[in-house]
């Protein structure tokens, strides 16, 4: 038995279509030794972080829940009283309006992709 057919887009999704090459945006630099890019929309924010080792780590917290994934390297993530080692392949939820923060481990840098809900239009503009 065959699948039916796929539905196409309704106009005002097909309008709201947006694509992008990671590799066609510029780091932008957030402070010293944390670069990022970002892409989204009204709804979800996915940001591509590059921290360098000997980053300015600054706890912080946003009512964003926060998915954090690892490309490269290490990453000491402090979430509230723990401390949480990822590195490549490793995954950290990070629920909204809890302090955090990351550290490089190693000489290699890290480069995560977060993905935010609600949106970070900050990271947009």
């Amino acid at each position: 038995m065959n699948p039916p057919p796929p539905t196409p887009l309704p106009p005002e999704a097909a309008a709201a279509l947006h694509s992008v090459d990671w590799s066609t945006l510029e780091w932008q630099p957030v402070r010293r030794g944390i670069e990022r890019k970002a892409f989204g929309s009204d709804q979800v924010t996915l940001a591509l972080h590059r921290l360098m080792p000997g980053h300015e780590p600054r706890p912080h917290a946003h009512p964003n829940e926060q998915v954090m994934y690892i490309l490269a390297g290490v990453l000491d993530v402090h979430v509230d009283d723990r401390v949480v080692r990822l590195g490549p392949g490793g995954l950290l939820l990070i629920p909204p309006n809890v302090r955090h923060y990351g550290v490089v481990v190693g000489d290699e840098p890290v480069l995560n992709l977060d993905v935010f809900t609600p949106a970070r239009p900050e990271y947009l503009a």
